[in-house]
């Protein structure tokens, strides 16, 4: 049966997760291609000498420096006692594989005594006594391919990780982008509000003062209006404390929760099925506050758009309390697995600046009753707001 890219990748999540069990595997395999050669004739002292060199393998990657220089050392006793073998690829690949460890794992201080206490005792033994051009040839290209194979995977990891780093500095500059464009345009939706506040009261002041001579009551009533719009547009004003602002002209009248039924008719007539309920009595809680529930269930419904398409059933429920409103928008992904998306969020980080304005928060993910997305915010009016 041939194995999926799924069945591949999860087993290589799990080597990873356990390297040591990956350098186990390795130490079994130098031994059973080492041991043919190596062994016959050595006996069990020659058994234990084999298995002692290999064994401080599976700790080549916590430790590579250390378990270089106990291979060394006991490679170098073996031959001692042992005598020189020419025979298959033992010790000189397990001596390699702890070469490599170093170069892959290690930086050039460590590698450099490593190269040193290979390739100066081979030259000199090799062109002095024996001068095996051949064979000092052989050590040589060979202790540089190995240390050029380590150090080369060691620059590209050091890279790919640079590399992620880099993106992920990235995703987190494009969040605090969206972020501050998002304050741009709730500044740009409550600027209106709080202007045309602005000038109903000095249209109301104006009235006033002119009808205090000869009609006081509507005077005083005029007042009461001024000072009633005047605390929706401090509050307002709190909450665009810090915003900046630009080309302010010319821009429509903002919803609110009249416009709701607007809204889900523009989304039914792009196919999805959408139920609206309401819970509680709502309050006055000012244009900014209508708003801001409007542009909340706006970006719900069009995220619904994007990612569950024109077949989604949608639920999007209002419930009205004393103290603030919390919103529900649930979908059934038109009977497909919510997926989350690589976007940046900036829907979701749209939606939290919104409701944080007022106090709230946002929670947003897959359904855990069936296929789908759920959006709940929670949003609290204050006296004032939050600053």
């Amino acid at each position: 049966m041939r194995p999926t890219p799924t069945t591949v990748r999860a087993a290589a999540d799990l080597l990873g997760r356990h390297p040591r069990w990956v350098d186990a595997g390795l130490v079994v395999l130098l031994v059973v291609l080492d041991g043919p050669a190596a062994l016959p004739g050595l006996g069990v002292t020659g058994w234990l000498w084999f298995l002692a060199i290999h064994m401080p393998l599976v700790w080549r990657r916590r430790a590579p420096v250390p378990v270089f220089w106990a291979v060394f050392v006991l490679v170098v006793s073996w031959a001692v006692l042992a005598g020189v073998r020419t025979e298959g690829i033992f010790p000189e690949i397990v001596v390699a594989v702890a070469v490599y460890t170093v170069a892959r794992h290690r930086g050039w201080r460590h590698l450099w005594p490593v190269v040193a206490v290979i390739e100066i005792p081979t030259v000199a033994f090799l062109l002095s006594a024996a001068r095996n051009w051949t064979a000092l040839g052989f050590v040589t290209f060979g202790l540089a391919a190995t240390v050029l194979l380590g150090v080369t995977l060691r620059i590209r990891q050091t890279y790919l990780a640079e590399l992620s780093r880099q993106r992920e500095r990235e995703r987190h500059q494009q969040t605090r982008l969206a972020v501050a464009a998002e304050r741009g345009r709730i500044a740009r939706d409550l600027h209106d509000i709080v202007a045309h506040n602005l000038a109903v009261m000095v249209a109301l002041a104006d009235g006033a003062a002119y009808t205090a001579g000869a009609t006081p009551e509507r005077a005083a009533e005029a007042m009461e209006k001024v000072a009633t719009t005047g605390r929706q547009a401090l509050g307002e004003m709190r909450r665009l404390l810090g915003l900046l602002r630009e080309d302010a002209v010319g821009r429509a009248p903002q919803p609110g929760l009249d416009d709701l039924d607007g809204l889900l008719a523009q989304v039914r007539a792009a196919g999805p099925r959408v139920r609206l309920s309401i819970d509680g009595v709502p309050h006055d809680r000012g244009p900014g506050a209508d708003l801001t529930v409007y542009r909340i269930v706006q970006e719900a419904l069009t995220n619904t758009l994007k990612h569950a398409g024109p077949g989604a059933q949608v639920e999007v429920r209002l419930h009205h309390h004393d103290d603030g409103v919390d919103l529900e928008v649930v979908d059934d992904g038109a009977g497909r697995p919510a997926v989350p998306t690589s976007d940046g969020g900036h829907g979701l980080a749209g939606m939290i600046e919104r409701a944080a304005a007022y106090g709230g928060r946002v929670e947003a993910g897959p359904r855990t009753d069936g296929p789908g997305w759920r959006m709940v915010a929670r949003l609290r009016f204050d006296e004032g707001g939050s600053v």
